[in-house]
C-alpha cells in the first residue's frame, strides 16, 4: 500500500524538517496555519500516525502522557536524549541496551520484542544559561 503525497502531507514533514527537537501535533498545527498552510487538527493527527508506523517520524511520550514528534535523520533503530528545558534532542546508540534487549527476548521466548528507552536531562547549553 503506497501513502500519497499530498500537500498536508508535505507541508506537515516540511514543519518538521524546519522544528529543532520534538514538537506537539497542537503545536506543528499551530506553526503550519502561522505559515498559510490550510490543514485540520484532525489531519495532522492522522499524517502523523502514518508517518510513524512508516518510520519517517520519531515519538516520544512527556511525563504528562502527551506525544511529541520528530524527523530523524536516522533510518534504523536509535533511543533520544532530550533536554527538558529546550528539548533539543540527540539521537543515541546504546549497543549494551541492544544486547541485553536480545538476550532476555531469546530466555523468556519472545519474538519481535520492540523498546523505547525515552532518556531526558539538560543540555549543557541550558547548564550554562541556569548559572
Amino acid at each position: 500500500m503506497s501513502t500519497r503525497n499530498t500537500s498536508q502531507r508535505r507541508a506537515i514533514l516540511t514543519s518538521l524538517d524546519q522544528t529543532r527537537g520534538f514538537v506537539s501535533a497542537q503545536e506543528l498545527y499551530a506553526r503550519i496555519s502561522a505559515d498559510g498552510g490550510r490543514v485540520a487538527l484532525a489531519t495532522v493527527y492522522a499524517q502523523l500516525k502514518k508517518l510513524v508506523a512508516s518510520g519517517d517520524v520519531d515519538t516520544v511520550m512527556t511525563d504528562r502522557g502527551e506525544s511529541l514528534y520528530r524527523r530523524c535523520a536516522a533510518d534504523a533503530h536509535h533511543h533520544h536524549l532530550a533536554c527538558r528545558v529546550c528539548g533539543a534532542t540527540v539521537e543515541i546508540d546504546i549497543p549494551s541496551l541492544e544486547r541485553w534487549t536480545g538476550a532476555v527476548q531469546r530466555e523468556r521466548g519472545y519474538r519481535d520484542v520492540r523498546h523505547v528507552l525515552e532518556l531526558t536531562g539538560v543540555c549543557p547549553t541550558c547548564q550554562h544559561l541556569s548559572r
